[in-house]
């Protein structure tokens, strides 16, 4: 089991940063591949960045050179700097986690692949 909890969503004007970050904790370490989804009302849940236990990292074409997705092994900690937000990056922003292929990440930024999210944080940008 692994329990997923983000922070650092908030509001920001057009062309400003924010940086998320979800803390993961679980009974035993496991490699994960880990990744940040979001959601706007209306709209499906999207795969925003993924990154596996190697350093590994694939972005949606919509936010490449504007987000980093980064990982601490030892705070077991995922980060998601956003630059140069834009209004439509506003969303709910999820953190998620896959523990089933020993560290590595599927192809493709796909929901289904993840078996633990966290509760979500608001990311909200103003033009």
């Amino acid at each position: 089991q692994v329990q997923l909890v983000e922070s650092g969503g908030g509001s920001v004007q057009a062309g400003g940063s924010l940086r998320l970050s979800c803390a993961a904790s679980e009974d035993t370490y496991s490699r994960k591949c880990m990744g940040w989804f979001r959601q706007a009302p209306g709209k499906e849940r999207e795969g925003v960045a993924i990154i596996d236990y190697y350093g590994i990292t694939r972005y949606v074409d919509s936010v490449k050179g504007r987000f980093t997705v980064s990982s601490h092994s030892v705070k077991n900690t995922l980060y998601l700097q956003m630059d140069s937000l834009k209004p439509e990056d506003a969303a709910v922003y999820y953190c998620a986690a896959d523990t089933t292929r020993r560290g590595y990440c599927n192809d493709g930024l796909l929901r289904y692949d993840f078996g633990y999210w966290g509760q979500g944080t608001q990311v909200t940008v103003s033009s």
